[in-house]
């Protein structure tokens, strides 16, 4: 599988006796300082973009070791294993396709190297289905082909998939967020992957 600072700008204050002469600086000087000003809000800008997927990742990672742990007290010891999480965000919906082992004590242990992770997002994101709910099962078609290629075969039937939506989809009234998470379901059940109807929820708070 592939996986597919912002600095502070001195500034230079001068003494009260000088704030006469700061009014009069030319034209040229104020835009040269607003251009570097622009600049810098751009590098904050793709500073904010690279945490976010970060953290996305990471809160991902946690969502399903906590799922796993939860329920591998009595799974073998195996050489290999695989775990697909949909997270279903306000403005994109991402899929993360995990490869990880159980140790000895019944606990997972994952590979975030360049062959134990791979991600992918697509725009937009499942609340914006509210006036097509069928469109957001039809949105996941990509993401499940995505996690595929990420999984061999022979671990398809095995490997659990799971929909985590957080946010944008919180937001909808409780029949419409039905009516996509059913339409996603019904995704998911044909998708050849480990699924349960209740491994698609919208997650509120610390309930996985």
């Amino acid at each position: 599988m592939r996986r597919s600072n912002a600095r502070t700008l001195p500034v230079d204050f001068q003494p009260k006796m000088d704030s006469v002469k700061l009014q009069f600086r030319s034209n040229a000087h104020r835009s040269n300082f607003f251009s570097r000003i622009s600049s810098l809000s751009m590098k904050q800008a793709k500073g904010n973009l690279w945490i976010y997927f970060v953290v996305a990742i990471s809160v991902a990672v946690f969502c399903y070791i906590f799922v796993i742990a939860r329920g591998s007290g009595n799974s073998p010891v195996s050489k290999r294993k695989f775990g697909i999480v949909i997270d279903g965000g306000s403005t994109g919906t991402r899929i993360h396709v995990f490869e990880f082992v159980i140790n000895e004590l019944g606990l997972p242990v994952f590979d975030f190297g360049k062959d134990g992770l791979a991600t992918m997002r697509l725009n937009p994101g499942l609340s914006s289905f509210s006036g097509d709910p069928e469109g957001a099962g039809r949105s996941l078609l990509e993401l499940v082909e995505f996690g595929k290629r990420g999984v061999p075969k022979d671990y398809w039937g095995e490997t659990e998939i799971r929909l985590m939506a957080t946010a944008g989809l919180r937001r909808l009234d409780m029949g419409v967020q039905e009516q996509i998470l059913e339409s996603c379901r019904r995704v998911l059940r044909s998708s050849d992957f480990k699924f349960r109807d209740d491994w698609a929820s919208v997650i509120t708070g610390m309930r996985f």
